[in-house]
Parts: C-alpha cells; sequence; structure tokens
C-alpha cells in the first residue's frame, strides 16, 4: 500500500514514516505542505496521513482541495495533529478527514486508526 505523509516538519515526517515502517508500511511518499502533497496525489496513492498546521497549505484546506476531485473522494485520510479541541475535530471530519489521531502518539495507535479506516473504506 502507498502512503503519503504530509507535514512540515521533517522530524514529524521521520516519525510517521518510521512508525509506518514499523508495522509494515514502507511504500511512503512525503509532502512538505498540503500544495506539495497535491501534486503527489496521484492514482497509486491509497492512504494520506496529514498533518494540520502547515504554511503555504494547511491541511484543513489541502483535505477539502482532495476531496472536491472525485478521484480521491473516497481515499482514506487520516489527521494526526495537535489540535484537540472538539470544534477541531468536527471541523476536519465535516472536511473529509476518515480519522484523527492526536500527538504524541505511538505506533499501535498509528496501526489501529489505519486498520479502522481501512476497514471503512473497503
Amino acid at each position: 500500500m502507498k502512503c503519503l505523509v504530509v507535514d512540515d516538519s521533517a522530524t514529524m515526517r521521520r516519525i510517521v514514516v518510521n512508525a509506518l515502517k514499523s508495522i509494515g508500511y514502507d511504500n511512503v511518499v512525503e509532502a512538505g505542505d498540503g500544495s506539495d502533497a497535491l501534486q503527489k496525489c496521484d492514482g497509486s496513492i491509497e492512504l494520506i496521513i496529514t498533518d494540520w498546521n502547515m504554511p503555504v497549505m494547511g491541511g484543513l484546506d489541502f483535505v477539502k482541495a482532495l476531496r472536491a476531485n472525485p478521484a480521491h473522494a473516497k481515499t482514506p485520510i487520516l489527521m494526526v495533529t495537535t489540535r484537540s479541541v472538539k470544534e477541531d475535530i468536527l471541523q476536519a471530519v465535516e472536511a473529509g478527514v476518515s480519522s484523527y489521531i492526536l500527538k504524541p502518539f505511538t505506533p499501535q495507535v498509528l496501526k489501529e486508526k489505519i486498520d479502522q479506516i481501512l476497514s471503512l473504506a473497503a
């Protein structure tokens, strides 16, 4: 499965990529913001993990732009962020995220969320 990890922090991208590899996902593409991520969203991306707070194009705008494209209307999207206010989570779900994880997280929590959204997408 090909995953796209979107975060402006190279350190955070590395943490997510390493967590993905530890649970068996080793085909990973990285992007530093939503605009860069949109360029990398070809038909081969099967799972997207994105941050919320990023320059140029943030995670919420990225999700909305992605969902506006019929080719990505059903692509599973996991938002990984520090934003924990209920209204933020609701806003992310309304924009089209499949699920939401708060930083910091463990590889096990990441695996559980991925398994959950992939089973719902199937």
